[in-house]
């Protein structure tokens, strides 16, 4: 777990443990990371971790998971976003920038379309109002998304970031594309695997050409979505297969969506995760596969369920509540055992319970960036009610800045 490990593009991460993508909503005013976020990611560094992977930096301003996002394009003033890079830097650990667009899973209030692949609704039951009317993309609108990709890439490297994810997972565009219950396209981009994974090849055909060959370029993905009719382990072997044609430094494996978070322990589809390292027999099958090394992320919390994870053949243990939880953590595993707590909200609405589940880690996050200690006894409902009222104050904030924008 501590030996170094070399990436294809020659990059060393000085261990085998990884900060997971985790969303923070702490913009700043023009959707700017601050402060608080600097003192947020240099905790983790000087907690251990040898690589910080960035919550989700969006590619365009109109294509957002919260009001509190953050947003990186062409002509973005650089200076905060290098000085968060210095800051992980600072505490002795590579960053890189997880980078996302969100497509039809936009909350409504933001008041963006929710673009995707074809004008397919999510899959809400009576929540679903929540969410942005879906429009499906032109060839045009694709063309330019990928540019932003690039774009995004080339302005985190100059910002001294050591490399980007693209995010292929958890139900956002890339994701949508790959999933063949959301493209119901029968152009180049729809139909067989290969024409639902032309969006991820071409974004990081795009990205690559946009940065140096010592900039890292990783790639998030589905091991599956965990609903019927939708990406399946078949499908993420095979698109492993055309993934080790370009370039990938890192391929991390998740799974799930806004329709069945995966990612939290919930499936839509019945089937039971494992209770730590949720994706590990899905990610060893699909290892097997894959040129590049390999991450997995998902209810890691203790040094022996990391430990069985990198045996198992598995390259990079992924953490992400552990982290907010305890962001010490990969300190503490040096010395001795040690076990983050976990939260769990079982409440019987399993979109509320998601919802109330990333509140409570969001908080735990603002109280990090704040320099306090994480709070891992937190009422749910509690921090649920907290995160509602702080999303509306950010959503004014957010349509008041994209007005001034007009």
């Amino acid at each position: 777990m501590f030996t170094p490990l070399s990436l294809p593009n020659g990059q060393v991460l000085k261990n085998r443990i990884a900060k997971a993508a985790m969303e923070e909503s702490m913009a700043e005013a023009g959707q700017l990371p601050g402060a608080p976020m600097q003192r947020l990611y240099r905790r983790w560094a000087e907690g251990g971790a040898g690589l910080l992977i960035t919550g989700n930096v969006m590619v365009a301003p109109d294509a957002m998971t919260g009001p509190g996002g953050l947003v990186l394009e062409a002509g973005t003033p650089l200076a905060p976003y290098r000085a968060w890079a210095d800051s992980v830097h600072a505490g002795g650990a590579k960053v890189w920038m997880q980078i996302n667009h969100p497509g039809r899973q936009v909350f409504a209030a933001l008041g963006n379309p929710g673009w995707a692949p074809s004008a397919v609704p999510l899959a809400m039951g009576k929540h679903g109002k929540l969410f942005a009317p879906v429009q499906a993309l032109s060839a045009e609108q694709i063309a330019a998304i990928v540019q932003r990709f690039a774009d995004t890439a080339r302005a985190a490297e100059a910002a001294g970031f050591d490399g980007v994810q693209v995010h292929a997972a958890h139900g956002y565009l890339i994701s949508q594309f790959l999933s063949p219950l959301s493209n119901r396209r029968t152009d180049a981009w729809g139909g067989t695997v290969e024409g639902r994974a032309k969006l991820l090849i071409d974004v990081l055909r795009a990205v690559r050409a946009a940065v140096q060959p010592g900039f890292a370029v990783g790639v998030k993905l589905n091991s599956a979505d965990f609903q019927r009719g939708g990406f399946s382990e078949d499908d993420a072997r095979a698109v492993v297969g055309l993934l080790n044609a370009e370039g990938v430094d890192l391929l991390e494996l998740s799974g799930g969506s806004y329709e069945s978070p995966a990612m939290q322990g919930r499936t839509a589809d019945g089937r039971t995760l494992a209770r730590e390292a949720y994706f590990l027999d899905f990610a060893r099958d699909l290892a097997t596969a894959a040129t590049m090394p390999v991450m997995i992320t998902g209810g890691i919390g203790r040094r022996a369920v990391a430990e069985a994870v990198l045996a198992s053949g598995i390259d990079v243990v992924g953490l992400g509540t552990a982290l907010a939880m305890q962001p010490d953590l990969p300190r503490q595993w040096a010395q001795a055992e040690a076990v983050a707590p976990r939260p769990v909200v079982a409440w019987r609405d399993k979109t509320i319970a998601s919802l109330a589940t990333m509140a409570l880690v969001r908080r735990q996050l603002h109280r990090l960036g704040a320099g306090k200690r994480p709070a891992p006894g937190a009422s749910p409902l509690t921090s649920l009610v907290m995160d509602r009222w702080m999303m509306k104050g950010l959503t004014r904030r957010y349509r008041a800045w994209r007005a001034a924008a007009a």
